[in-house]
């Protein structure tokens, strides 16, 4: 499947957009992060984007394990290769194993989640599969969150949410393709 909008280059991205796209690829392991060199055709809305991406993972008061946990579950409902492809390697690094990650595809209700991560994934499947957070499930959530937190994760699993559909609405294809 073609990329309904193709990466940007020096001419599309502007040179700081460019420079951005070049340093978030080699940390990314990659020649061309093509996420950042489509987003960043939208100039100062790419780096408006980044900004509050950043102060949501890895900039947040989550841990970036937990962090992990949600983005990783975002992209499996959402079947976003891409989204998975990136955060397979970065929650590898904050400890995500092969193990966890095949809990977070089986969802909240695999064996083996500690009461906290159990409630953390049940309210992804919940917001993300209903747009809402249902009471008990927001009750569990909160015995181990406090309210800065609990913004924070919905804000994190809506952002998440939100870019895996744009991945799928301009067809970004994954890295190396």
């Amino acid at each position: 499947m073609q990329p309904r909008i193709s990466p940007g280059r020096l001419r599309e991205l502007g040179p700081i957009n460019w420079v951005v796209w070049q340093i978030l690829s080699r940390a990314a392991g990659t020649d061309d992060a093509h996420l950042f060199s489509t987003l960043g055709r939208t100039k100062g809305l790419f780096r408006g984007w980044l900004h509050f991406s950043g102060r949501l993972m890895p900039g947040g008061r989550l841990p970036r394990h937990e962090s992990e946990l949600v983005i990783l579950r975002v992209a499996q409902l959402r079947d976003c290769a891409y989204e998975m492809d990136h955060h397979i390697r970065l929650g590898r690094r904050a400890g995500v194993t092969p193990q966890i990650l095949d809990r977070i595809r089986t969802g909240p209700a695999a064996d083996g989640w500690a009461d906290k991560h159990r409630a953390l994934l049940t309210a992804v499947d919940k917001l993300v599969e209903t747009r809402d957070i249902d009471d008990a499930t927001w009750s569990a959530l909160a015995e181990h969150y406090d309210e800065r937190s609990l913004i924070e994760i919905v804000l994190l699993i809506n952002q998440y949410e939100g870019l895996a559909a744009t991945i799928t609405a301009l067809r970004i294809q994954r890295d190396g393709v």
